[in-house]
């Protein structure tokens, strides 16, 4: 007596054919899917779509694509898929009423800011406290890389749903230098050499041009801010540089930059 191929196994109730057909629809369709997705993929490159818009397209898509593979599979061990698609939607929705309202809100939160483009991939950008270099927008979170390298996981609502600073979204920023000169310092004198040493640094933009404000009285110095214009990608160049040449500038030309002082009386009985 021979083996029936088509006859249901023992325990499973599936037969070997039936088997075999459910791993040969799930392995091509998953072959058939990524085919796809590299198709998507080439597709959205040609197009003027942001990139990160791009690449949450393209995950939405390849998950919807996996699922449907995964249940035309199960058709071929006899399941109907019509019963299939109600089960599931039943269990979905039971579970969404249950506990899912903040993964639906990330996702709905993710599509938005992929849509509306807050910020692009690579963007720095400031928010919930925390800074870093955009690297990826997820279906429920979006990534980010410190300045330290560590990468930061947030989840998509607290970002669509909170203010948000983009430090790379503009091509020009403003540097601001701030720097203190002692009581009795001649201003002019002071605000000149300031001037000076911004437009002798190659990376400030001349225009707009350069400015120097007093931006208040302190307890021990007469506190300056220097304000320079550079290029987003020069930022940090510019700052550390402006710095260091006004402390040389001030100490070259005898101009005092006071440090917080206490005089301390003694009084003797």
């Amino acid at each position: 007596m021979g083996f029936d191929i088509e006859a249901p196994l023992p325990y499973i109730g599936f037969s070997v054919m039936e088997i075999i057909w459910f791993i040969v629809v799930l392995v091509v369709g998953f072959l058939v899917v990524k085919l796809l997705v590299i198709v998507m993929k080439k597709s959205l490159q040609r197009t003027k779509l942001p990139a990160i818009l791009q690449e949450f397209l393209i995950k939405i898509t390849a998950i919807f694509l996996y699922i449907l593979v995964f249940l035309l599979a199960l058709t071929a061990l006899g399941y109907d898929m019509s019963a299939i698609v109600i089960g599931l939607s039943a269990i979905l929705g039971l579970i969404l009423g249950f506990g899912l309202q903040d993964t639906m809100t990330n996702m709905a939160s993710g599509f938005w800011i992929a849509l509306t483009r807050p910020f692009d991939k690579n963007d720095v950008v400031t928010t919930q406290g925390m800074t870093g270099k955009i690297v990826g927008i997820g279906i429920l979170t979006t990534k980010m890389l410190t300045p330290d390298n560590m990468v930061i996981t947030i989840p998509n609502k607290m970002i669509w749903g909170n203010p948000m600073i983009n430090h790379t979204r503009m091509n020009v920023r403003r540097v601001d230098v701030n720097v203190g000169v002692a009581y009795g310092t001649d201003l002019d004198k002071a605000v000149k050499i300031a001037i000076d040493v911004m437009k002798n640094n190659e990376l400030v933009l001349e225009q707009p041009e350069p400015s120097v404000a007093i931006t208040g009285l302190a307890d021990s110095s007469i506190n300056l801010q220097l304000r320079a214009w550079a290029n987003t990608d020069d930022y940090w160049t510019v700052k550390g540089n402006l710095t260091k040449e006004i402390y040389e500038a001030y100490t070259k030309k005898g101009i005092e930059i006071p440090f917080p002082q206490m005089d301390v009386h003694l009084k003797k009985e």
